[in-house]
């Protein structure tokens, strides 16, 4: 593994999120894909992408920033499914997976973060 956030676990959660995003949203009506769906694959890819471009050649204060990006991302991924929740796209189940996947996300950002300071 040339690249060090290959390695790092929250990075891997990140991409399992982007998956299960991937998913969930190919069942969301069509008049949403250029609005929620577009916005929570976004959202979700940005989880992993930040925690990549941050990790690789960047002094831990950089680091520490872009992390800070991808805990944002991981927000907006909790903000979407609580609009498609409400707006009757996904079940309570579907809501709950990917809610502790994000929740799981936060936790292990905030961890690193704090190895990093």
């Amino acid at each position: 593994m040339p690249f060090k956030f290959e390695k790092l676990i929250v990075w891997q959660k990140a991409l399992d999120l982007s998956d299960e995003v991937n998913k969930l949203t190919k069942t969301f009506p069509k008049d949403e894909l250029f609005i929620l769906t577009s916005q929570i694959k976004r959202a979700a890819d940005s989880v992993a992408l930040n925690i990549a471009e941050g990790s690789t050649g960047q002094t831990n204060p950089e680091f520490i920033r872009f992390l800070s990006y991808a805990l944002r991302s991981n927000i907006e991924v909790v903000g979407c499914i609580f609009i498609a929740q409400r707006r009757g796209y996904i079940q309570q189940e579907e809501f709950e997976r990917i809610y502790h996947a994000c929740e799981e996300i936060l936790l292990m950002i905030n961890g690193l973060k704090r190895t990093l300071n």
